[in-house]
């Protein structure tokens, strides 16, 4: 894997990348690029953190003179990417939706970042192994009020991949509020998938969601982070519902 230098700023050295995406600054790390700067929600305590994804400090970003700023369509606010390309800097939109996008935005990524594409580590989105095959599930994301996903997100698909059936899939809004527990139960799934992020479902609330079916906890980041972590975050998901 080869960094091309910066070409722009009229200095030599490494691009400087500020990145507001946790999942592309787990995969920049992962491919050898360190971030200038990253989200709180990033989780690198040793890389310098410039607000939140949906509250970042664009003073502080633009500041530290990057080449490059990633955001994504989802985590972060369309107005905050606007004021910054505003501002002059070059910002660098993903959008993922789905498996299948995976790989395209990972290569657009690293030719963003200079990096040699062939040198990095692209994950495999084929999983032809489908251990949740026909289970039913609901996957709440927030509560107050409760919260699901539909098919056209990508936490979505990688439970189709595996087999798995979204019980509010059909939904118009990609996040469709659940009007009540007693809803998500009247859709039969055979288990709840709760994940650990955007909400920190826990042990604590096993008891609440076990009246719409049987809790299974699961990693939020395996489930909502996609990038190099992809193909591990499918198997370890896989293997987490083939207990079922």
């Amino acid at each position: 894997m080869t960094l091309v230098p910066r070409s722009a700023g009229g200095g030599a050295g490494l691009l400087r990348v500020v990145s507001l995406v946790p999942s592309v600054t787990e995969t920049l790390l992962a491919w050898g690029v360190r971030p200038v700067a990253c989200t709180r929600f990033c989780e690198q305590p040793s890389l310098r953190t410039v607000g939140g994804t949906k509250d970042p400090d664009i003073d502080a970003i633009a500041a530290l003179s990057p080449d490059l700023v990633v955001v994504d369509e989802e985590e972060n606010r369309r107005e905050h990417f606007e004021e910054m390309g505003r501002r002059g800097l070059d910002v660098h939109v993903t959008a993922v939706r789905s498996l299948d996008d995976v790989r395209p935005t990972l290569k657009a990524l690293a030719e963003r970042v200079g990096l040699d594409v062939d040198g990095v580590t692209i994950p495999r989105t084929e999983f032809r192994s489908r251990p949740a095959d026909g289970l039913r599930v609901f996957v709440p994301i927030w509560k107050r009020p409760w919260m699901t996903l539909n098919d056209s997100t990508y936490g979505s698909s990688l439970l189709s991949v595996l087999g798995a059936v979204n019980v509010f899939a059909d939904e118009p809004k990609r996040y469709p509020v659940v009007s009540s527990l007693e809803d998500a139960a009247a859709r039969r799934p055979h288990a709840v998938l709760a994940p650990s992020e955007p909400f920190p479902f826990g042990p604590r609330h096993v008891k609440e969601l076990s009246v719409v079916a049987p809790v299974v906890l699961v990693d939020g980041q395996d489930l909502f982070w996609w990038g190099v972590r992809t193909t591990a975050a499918l198997r370890r998901l896989g293997e987490r519902l083939s207990e079922l």
